[in-house]
């Protein structure tokens, strides 16, 4: 009895050093054995042990070897890219994408399916079919999901596996999580749009090594992620960062929540097209005036803008002006050192940039700005897959499912 409970002791210890292999890896692309000890605190013929049943389980691979300022080059060692891969399902309210990554963040497929998050809730039934084509083509390539990621907009509860938003995401007969779970034989889990692109930024982007951080997530709604102390703020239920939902007009207009004079219903791309397409009915002058109204979109705005037109100017001044007195509000509370600005409206640049700076000058205390920067998401999209990917290894290794 006694020699079971030494081995299973054994047994943890050397599976959470391979843990830990797994995340430095993960995180840092590739080491020699040397480097991996030295973060493990353990001896280099213990750490080759480890390397050695981590390559033969397909979880580490030998990619050739690293700079040495004397003798023999060291070998340097990876995540094996052969086997293993997570899945990540990002449904909103444009298209679906499926996209399937490898260990090394690499997309070894992806799909894109013309499916609209709404609350219908025949939702569920329609993402089934291309979700199994994607399974099939899995399968075909040899490859193990370890993990899904559903990264979705709207009050995401991860923990409960529940979109308070969309509910015909959580469909009685059978909810998202469990139609993932069954036809991935695999671990899901769900995250917020806006936190899988703070997560990627985290990780990938420029809120690398940075402990105070926002990044403003601009399209159909508005989303904040938050990074404080070097963590990112979920709240109690994951709905931290609704910055879209606070109130900046009390006689505004109605807002698709229900409330009145919400910021959504001024600075969101839904809501600039409308005042765009508003003002063309009211007799404004502008080059959109040649376009058909119904194909003015947030490209166009933008294009015109860059062209020099006049009332497109204004239209994302007014956006962006918006945005910065809702995050000098988000500035006052969190003291960040950088603003990352993502979504389809980072595409308008200085456009957008500039008058979200002006207005952060104007309604934020001086020594708020002295150290802040703000700036353009340089992953875009990207952003939140790598960040949905990034939270689903995450879960993974905590919760000691792999290897």
């Amino acid at each position: 009895m006694q020699d079971n409970v030494f081995f299973s002791v054994i047994d943890a210890k050397k599976n959470k050093l391979k843990r830990q292999i797994i995340t430095e890896l993960y995180r840092s692309e590739s080491r020699t054995i040397s480097q991996l000890a030295n973060r493990l605190h353990t001896s280099i013929p213990s750490t080759t042990s480890l390397i050695d049943e981590l390559s033969l389980a397909h979880w580490v691979q030998g990619i050739g070897t690293g700079a040495a300022q004397y003798g023999r080059k060291p070998s340097l060692f990876a995540l094996d890219t052969t086997q293993f891969v997570t899945v990540v399902v990002d449904i909103n309210i444009h298209d679906t994408k499926l996209l399937v990554f490898n260990l090394a963040n690499q997309v070894v497929h992806r799909l894109e399916v013309d499916l609209r998050l709404d609350k219908s809730p025949a939702l569920l039934k329609i993402l089934a079919e291309p979700l199994d084509q994607l399974a099939q083509r899995i399968k075909t390539d040899k490859l193990q999901v370890i993990g899904v990621g559903a990264v979705l907009p709207g009050l995401v509860n991860p923990w409960e596996a529940v979109n308070h938003t969309y509910p015909s995401i959580n469909s009685p007969d059978q909810p998202l999580d469990q139609l993932l779970q069954t036809i991935f034989n695999a671990p899901v889990y769900l995250i917020n749009d806006t936190k899988a692109t703070i997560f990627g930024e985290h990780r990938f982007g420029l809120a690398q090594g940075k402990k105070h951080v926002l990044s403003v997530n601009i399209d159909w709604g508005i989303g904040l992620g938050v990074i404080t102390n070097g963590e990112i703020l979920q709240g109690s239920a994951g709905f931290a960062g609704e910055l879209g939902h606070i109130q900046m007009k009390t006689d505004g207009e109605l807002c698709s929540c229900g409330k009145v004079g919400c910021l959504e219903t001024l600075a969101s791309a839904s809501s600039l097209i409308r005042r765009a397409k508003e003002g063309l009915l009211e007799g404004r002058v502008s080059l959109l005036s040649e376009m058909d109204t119904n194909a003015i979109d947030i490209e166009s705005i933008i294009a015109k803008a860059n062209a020099g037109d006049a009332f497109s100017i204004d239209l994302l001044s007014d956006v962006g002006s918006a945005l910065g007195k809702a995050l000098s509000t988000a500035v006052h509370l969190f003291n960040p050192e950088l603003i990352i600005v993502n979504g389809v409206l980072a595409k308008a640049e200085k456009s957008i940039t500039r008058p979200i700076e002006q207005a952060i000058d104007k309604y934020c205390l001086p020594n708020y700005r002295d150290n802040l920067s703000i700036e353009l998401s340089k992953l875009g999209e990207m952003a939140k897959f790598y960040g949905t990917q990034a939270y689903v290894v995450q879960n993974l290794l905590q919760h000691e499912l792999i290897p």
